[in-house]
């Protein structure tokens, strides 16, 4: 298969990693169309930018530049598009060669460079404050993000002149192992996906895999090298004997300040523009990267302090003297625990509410504990129903369960509308909106009932 494809079609466009690769083919001048379930902002850019798109399964919906020659159209699919899809029924008839989203990353990163950023959490913030860097200290990069970048507006960075790719490489469904990475940093493997890998030792022999196809550095954080232990790797952290680590973290400002501590020197009070104390440790390791890469230290100062972070990651929605209001992707216990500590950091003494939606009935039921001893650090938890995705329900496995066994005394399970409506007549002091699924589309309504409370 050539990167050189003329026509593609692919099945679930809306998806922040589909759309990144639509828009990539269609700027190289060929006729991109596709399928998704719902409209979105994200749907909407695609078509504005050329893109035929349909959003019913009828095959007959399919564009017809696209319904010529079908055995010459390449099909890509997403995992959360079943394999009983009409659409892919059709194309499979027609004689159309159909891959996974990955397959079509792995071939575009054997063009050039590629820093590759894998872990269980923080993989969408490091690559995308990577792009970031390299963009602003002068490298030009093709960026692959699977996160909406708050400088730029958008999933994806792409430069005619590029020498490089950042792409996130997704553990899931084993989808890393189809990229070709030059340099790559691991973040975590906590174990995860395990309705996928079945144990976490599966899980870590991916990781091991994927690092071996690693051909330059390759940088991982400490804790990674005690699961994955035997790495060639340089580790990071904050702390800790090696180096990159951040040092002499504080917060000024409503800012987090570090020193950066390199093998070859130290880079002092450098300023984070994204807030989150784990998000010093991401900085840490998309910064030592993208001095690897060339970046000037000046132009890495700046662009630290430049960048505003990522749509759903520690973003603050709302800070007011009565209320701040935090919105984070987060559905792991480790990440849920990093940033349940990270809004106490920054706003001590506040009363802090959790709002999480778990996703995954798989997920919840694999990492139960973890999730209880997690949530159990909110002062008030209010869980609403488990988001399935892909799955279909477990017996036994709800919200409810999970809610009982968590070890607080202030916890409610809730519907999306009553939670509104109690965050509406009760304002927290501290808000943490936290899931995977679709909470963010309760995002603005819970903003806009905060707003006008504090207006009344």
């Amino acid at each position: 298969m050539s990167t050189a494809v003329q026509r593609l079609y692919f099945v679930g466009i809306g998806g922040i990693g589909m759309s990144g690769l639509a828009r990539y083919y269609r700027r190289q001048g060929a006729v991109v169309g596709g399928y998704d379930r719902t409209p979105s902002p994200l749907t909407d850019g695609l078509a504005s930018e050329g893109m035929s798109l349909h959003f019913d399964e009828d095959p007959a919906s399919i564009p017809a530049p696209l319904r010529e020659r079908p055995a010459e159209v390449l099909v890509v699919r997403t995992p959360a598009v079943p394999a009983t899809s009409p659409l892919l029924a059709w194309w499979t008839a027609a004689g159309a060669r159909i891959v996974k989203r990955s397959e079509l990353l792995g071939l575009i990163t054997r063009d050039r460079r590629t820093y590759a950023v894998a872990g269980t959490h923080g993989k969408t913030t490091v690559s995308t404050l990577l792009a970031h860097l390299l963009h602003s200290g002068g490298v030009p990069v093709n960026a692959f993000l699977g996160g909406i970048s708050a400088n730029y507006g958008t999933n994806v960075l792409l430069d005619d002149g590029a020498v490089a790719n950042v792409v996130e490489a997704d553990e899931f469904d084993r989808s890393f192992l189809h990229l070709r990475p030059t340099d790559a940093i691991i973040t975590a493997a906590d174990p995860d996906h395990l309705d996928i890998y079945g144990t976490k030792e599966a899980m870590f022999a991916a990781y091991r895999e994927f690092a071996a196809l690693c051909t330059g550095s390759l940088l991982v954080h400490e804790r990674v090298r005690d699961v994955l232990p035997g790495l060639q790797a340089d580790t990071y952290a904050i702390g800790g004997a090696g180096a990159p680590r951040a040092e002499r973290v504080e917060v000024r400002d409503g800012a987090y300040h570090f020193d950066l501590v390199t093998a070859t020197g130290t880079l002092r009070d450098l300023r984070l523009g994204m807030p989150g104390r784990h998000n010093v440790e991401n900085a840490t390791a998309a910064a030592a990267m993208a001095l690897h890469a060339g970046v000037p230290a000046g132009s890495l100062r700046d662009g630290l302090a430049s960048f505003r972070g990522v749509e759903r990651r520690f973003q603050t929605v709302i800070a007011g003297p009565r209320t701040v209001f935090i919105d984070d992707y987060a559905h792991h216990p480790a990440e849920l625990e990093a940033a349940i500590r990270s809004a106490r950091e920054l706003h001590p003494g506040r009363h802090l509410t959790v709002v999480f939606q778990p996703h995954l009935f798989t997920r919840t039921r694999d990492l139960a504990d973890g999730f209880a001893r997690s949530l159990a650090m909110a002062d008030t938890l209010l869980l609403l129903d488990i988001y399935p995705a892909r799955e279909e329900p477990i017996a036994g496995i709800s919200s409810a369960w999970l809610l009982g066994l968590v070890p607080l005394a202030d916890k409610h399970l809730l519907g999306r509308d009553a939670l509104v409506e109690r965050l509406a007549a009760d304002p927290p002091e501290l808000l943490l909106t936290l899931g995977a699924g679709d909470i963010d589309r309760l995002v603005p309504r819970i903003a806009d009932a905060l707003r006008k409370n504090a207006a009344a």
